[in-house]
């Protein structure tokens, strides 16, 4: 309604409109609010364009035409003599003789050193670019040699992570085979065994490393009296007649959260 008031360059209503509109955007919760702001929003962009199209620079546009008639005038030639003039042999259309040095003399004021000589249109022959030559570069060798590598440092460090656990593993067998040496009628607590009071990480790598015991037949788990899981070293003939009886060795897998051991 008031177009004419917004695109005067010294109103600021438009700017005041998008302040009012992003106010009110943020109690927007329905889709046809929402579809309002975008009518508004694109409203306001078209108005926005109108009033930078009518703004002005301050500054003058280069007019060759004009430019061309002030620098024959500065060079000595009246259109308007030589249009009224009956005769055309003196100048005939053309410069004078002195004209370029006119000009000449008048910008060296302003140069100084003279300028670079370049042509106004380009050069008169013009020649493609040498093409320049593609280095190859030794790219393929050098992958080559890092997917070779890779996989050996892989196997390398799977290999120092299996020596670490299968240690580990040896490690817990011959403690658990000097406890049940030293006292073979009392049962060694499972939980007694693996748990580290200080270490809930430790405990379950003390409870991964027990697993493999219990797989290769080195050890096993049973309840005692009191329904609670105990542990001990198997015997090397007991363990062969174990494995070659059928379902006599059991997978079971034992949650524990940090709550529980607690």
């Amino acid at each position: 309604e008031n177009r004419e008031a917004v695109l005067n360059f010294k109103s600021n209503r438009l700017t005041e409109a998008l302040e009012e509109a992003n106010a009110l955007f943020d109690g927007v919760s329905r889709a046809r609010e929402a579809a309002l702001d975008a009518q508004f929003l694109v409203l306001a962009s078209n108005i926005g364009k109108e009033k930078a199209n009518e703004l002005h620079s301050e500054m003058s546009a280069f007019d060759s035409t004009a430019y061309a008639e002030d620098l024959l005038t500065f060079m000595g030639i009246n259109r308007t003599e030589e249009t009224d003039g009956d005769s055309e042999d003196d100048s005939g259309g053309f410069l004078p003789r002195d004209a370029w040095k006119k000009v000449g003399e008048e910008a060296l004021k302003y140069f100084r050193r003279a300028p670079v000589f370049h042509f106004m249109l380009g050069s008169f022959k013009s020649e493609p670019p040498v093409p320049k030559q593609r280095i190859e570069r030794q790219k393929k060798a050098s992958r080559g040699k890092a997917k070779q590598a890779m996989p050996a440092q892989l196997k390398k460090m799977e290999e120092s992570h299996q020596e670490a656990t299968e240690k580990e593993v040896e490690r817990i067998l011959r403690i658990l085979q000097t406890y049940f040496e030293n006292d073979p009628n009392i049962p060694i607590s499972f939980f007694d065994f693996v748990i580290d009071p200080n270490s809930f990480a430790r405990t379950v790598e003390n409870m991964f490393h027990v697993s493999f015991l219990i797989r290769d037949g080195l050890a096993r788990i049973k309840l005692d009296e009191d329904e609670l899981p105990v542990i001990e070293p198997t015997k090397p003939s007991g363990g062969a007649e174990e494995d070659s009886r059928p379902g006599a060795r059991n997978q079971v897998i034992i949650r524990l959260d940090q709550r529980e051991w607690k």
